[in-house]
């Protein structure tokens, strides 16, 4: 396996810092309806990732961003919640946009994948916790998972749809893409 071109490393450290800093900028906004509901608007440049590269680059990208972002909030509690959630929701994207991505679009992927990432975050608090009535909270977070989800799909689309990131992509061989 070839290491990875510049170009590539430089494109996934700018992705990473985007991430990063609106993953910051959104721990700062209060909590929408529930305790912890956020719009998860940094998985935009997870999911664009996943698309212009692939899914290692998108687990290192939710890697990067769910550490750094625990470091710099001091939310370190969340690590293991959000960490387990981002990685199965990005395995499930990486699933969906590998073998349907040409029978559904980027935003029906995107839905799916905040709905689960918001499940698996709960059943992870639910285990650790040992608070089973925080099941009670899932019909919401699935709601708020699809709503974010939709929000998320369409900003990829319409980066994807508009954004020459083909040019990201010059240079860089297909075992490195």
């Amino acid at each position: 396996m070839k290491a990875p071109g510049v170009k590539k490393i430089v494109t996934l450290a700018f992705l990473s810092a985007l991430s990063l800093t609106v993953f910051v900028i959104e721990a700062q906004l209060p909590p929408m309806f529930i305790p912890g509901a956020k719009l998860g608007l940094a998985n935009i440049f997870s999911l664009f990732t996943l698309v212009l590269y692939g899914p290692i680059e998108a687990v290192a990208l939710v890697l990067v961003r769910t550490l750094l972002g625990t470091l710099v909030t001091g939310t370190f509690g969340s690590v293991v919640y959000s960490l387990t959630a981002g990685i199965i929701a990005v395995a499930l994207s990486g699933l969906l946009v590998r073998t349907a991505l040409t029978r559904v679009s980027v935003i029906a992927v995107s839905v799916a994948s905040a709905v689960v990432h918001n499940i698996v975050q709960n059943l992870v608090f639910v285990l650790i916790s040992s608070s089973p009535q925080m099941l009670t909270y899932m019909p919401y977070l699935a709601l708020i998972g699809a709503a974010s989800g939709a929000l998320v799909g369409a900003a990829v689309y319409l980066l994807v749809k508009h954004l020459p990131y083909k040019t990201l992509l010059s240079g860089v061989s297909k075992e490195e893409h």
